[in-house]
């Protein structure tokens, strides 16, 4: 699988991790391999990259993040997020609700739905932020729906809560340049979607388990 890495992924990941000194902790097991969905809170643009970094070769070379079209579709960042990261881009138009503060999807967002969906594959995992936007770092911020649609259309797929820290002050947002800064990231025990779960206390349950992430930090 590690084939399919862009050449100059290696050199990416490692610049990654000296910038965010990153440092990782799993909860319970070591990754095994499984195709899965990490969700995690989001407040910088460094996020899915340090993530993603963070991974072992063998699945980040099938670990898929999804990110914002305008965003990185434009220069050096179109070509990193094509061929380097592979990224799932999205129309975060068609994501936000009509309403600031409605969290179930409207017909746009069901599409985006549908794209993320194809794009794990049979083998592919993802790398998504429910909470849709950037935030200060100080909470995390309800979750929208889009991750429990997602997670009712491929529920084989195993869900991976991660707590990302202090990212937020390495690249904060409307800057540039990142300032080097220790950071830590913390994987969690896989759980998945019940069949007759009710979407909103799935996404309670989803959101507590990023947060509990953060709590058991000294541990």
């Amino acid at each position: 699988m590690t084939a399919r890495l862009h050449p100059v992924a290696g050199v990416i990941a490692a610049l990654a991790r000296a910038i965010s000194g990153v440092q990782v902790r799993w909860v319970g097991d070591k990754p095994s391999g499984s195709q899965c969905i990490y969700f995690a809170n989001h407040t910088s643009h460094l996020d899915f990259v340090v993530l993603w970094s963070a991974l072992p070769s063998e699945l980040r070379a099938r670990t898929r993040p999804v990110a914002a079209k305008d965003y990185w579709s434009t220069g050096i960042k179109s070509f990193l997020a094509e061929r380097v990261f592979r990224a799932v881009l999205v129309d975060r138009k068609r994501i936000a609700p009509p309403d600031a503060g409605e969290t179930r999807p409207h017909a746009g967002a069901f599409a985006v739905i549908d794209q993320m969906a194809e794009a794990l594959g049979e083998t592919d995992s993802l790398i998504i932020f429910p909470e849709g936007t950037r935030g200060s770092g100080e909470t995390v911020a309800p979750f929208r729906s889009g991750l429990f649609h997602l997670a009712k259309k491929r529920p084989q797929v195993e869900l991976i809560p991660v707590y990302l820290e202090n990212l937020n002050r390495i690249l904060p947002k409307g800057e540039i340049l990142p300032v080097p800064l220790l950071s830590l990231l913390t994987f969690g025990p896989p759980m998945r979607v019940g069949e007759t779960e009710d979407k909103n206390l799935f996404l309670e349950r989803a959101h507590a388990a990023v947060c509990d992430l953060r709590r058991r930090k000294e541990v």
